[in-house]
């Protein structure tokens, strides 16, 4: 391959032999059928080799496809294409005075890859980003269009699917009226005596954040609806200056604070849709349990901070309703999302990801797909009951297995382990 591609953080370098941009959904239909091997590649932010096809496959971006959104205001629905964005998708919906029901902390990732890899926002009612999807339309080995719409018994495979499946060319996704929200921030959160479920629910959307350099949590983020009631929130105080989820860096491109109320889609996500991110110098982890399991999961963390704190960034504990989606990391359980935002050393960052699985062992934790984990495949179909389902899927619509590449197939064989 002659062009490199890196993804967001710049710690894999995909080893496609031949990178395409098709322009339009028949070139696209063209490549997928004339390729051996493909892999697509959404805004680049996962952090390990899910997008890479290998040394003799394709790599495809739909970035310089017509960027599709078409809003059904009566239905409320809109039908999105598979190289969108959630900042541009989330402009479009609101012009029609409709919103998403939640949205990532960065508005910047494309909306096929985040439902694919099972991303999602925050609060204990707010479903993964999955959770909004109602059809999907892959083109498939052959080049053909396959559509899969909830009632199909295909469908709980079909959204959080890893890329296995095919390419995501448009999904359709429920929408809901415009509303708007208030961000209030606290900071220093005990650990020791907190009550995790009310907390988590004293907003639409909460995050706590911590370095684990002390026990508890520097910063709260509350979330509210403004057609929803104020909570009080006694356990932490009020926040005096604006705050960036990573102690010390600059709030300039952090959403509005203080409890200035804005649209939806300008205060869920943390990061404003009109700053470019950051140039990537970070890694990413991120496990997810049941919801049950948060105290104890908090604390097995806390007795290791002497270990995580050192090469950690930020970590985000966030709650995920539960979703229907196979391969979702909220499966069919109420969850509890511990995320670990690391600095740019893989070396350095490995052995703590493995001391971090080790203190979460007991917890049921299943990875984000999209970053970095070492647990071994065996592992995953012990925390994930519908993985034999998602490859007898995965062998009807790709039998030769075009979109299988390494990744997948050490998941879907269920014997080898990654990192």
């Amino acid at each position: 391959m002659t062009e490199t591609v890196t993804n967001w953080a710049g710690n894999i370098t995909y080893t496609a032999k031949e990178v395409h941009r098709p322009h339009s959904l028949d070139a696209l239909r063209a490549l997928v059928a004339d390729s051996a091997r493909v892999r697509v590649l959404g805004s680049g932010h996962s952090f390990n080799e899910i997008a890479d096809p290998g040394a003799d496959g394709a790599l495809l971006s739909l970035a310089a496809l017509p960027p599709r959104i078409d809003v059904d205001a009566t239905a409320r629905t809109v039908r999105v294409g598979g190289g969108v964005r959630y900042a541009e998708l989330a402009r479009r919906v609101h012009e029609h005075g409709l919103a998403l029901p939640n949205m990532a902390s960065l508005p910047h990732i494309s909306v096929a890859g985040s439902v694919a890899t099972g991303t999602h926002g925050s609060g204990v009612g707010n479903g993964s980003l999955a959770s909004a999807v109602r059809e999907v339309e892959l083109v498939t080995a052959d080049g053909s269009t396959v559509v899969i719409g909830r009632g199909d018994p295909r469908f709980g495979g079909a959204v959080t699917s890893l890329g296995a499946l095919g390419v995501v060319t448009a999904l359709t996704l429920d929408l809901e009226p415009a509303f708007e929200v208030e961000q209030h921030l606290f900071t220093e959160l005990p650990l020791q005596g907190l009550d995790f479920e009310t907390v988590a629910a004293s907003a639409y959307s909460v995050s706590l954040f911590t370095d684990w350099r002390a026990p508890g949590f520097r910063q709260v983020w509350l979330k509210r609806r403004t057609d929803q009631p104020l909570p009080g929130f006694p356990w932490a105080a009020p926040a005096t200056e604006k705050l960036h989820p990573v102690p010390g860096m600059p709030a300039v491109n952090c959403t509005e604070q203080f409890g200035v109320p804005g649209p939806w889609h300008e205060r869920l996500p943390h990061f404003r849709a009109e700053f470019t991110p950051s140039s990537g110098a970070e890694l990413q982890s991120e496990y997810l349990m049941p919801r049950p399991y948060a105290l104890d999961a908090l604390h097995a963390l806390d007795a290791i901070r002497a270990t995580v704190a050192p090469v950690l960034q930020t970590c985000e504990v966030r709650t995920v309703a539960a979703d229907e989606q196979w391969l979702s990391p909220a499966y069919g359980r109420d969850t509890v999302a511990v995320h670990f935002t690391w600095v740019e050393d893989t070396a350095a960052v490995l052995p703590v990801v493995r001391r971090v699985e080790e203190a979460l062992a007991g917890f049921e934790a299943r990875p984000h797909w999209g970053k970095v984990f070492t647990a071994p495949a065996a592992e995953l179909w012990k925390r994930y009951p519908r993985l034999g389902d998602f490859r007898a899927l995965a062998r009807e619509l790709d039998p030769r297995g075009k979109f299988a590449n390494a990744f997948v197939r050490d998941v879907l064989d269920g014997r080898t382990g990654r990192g």
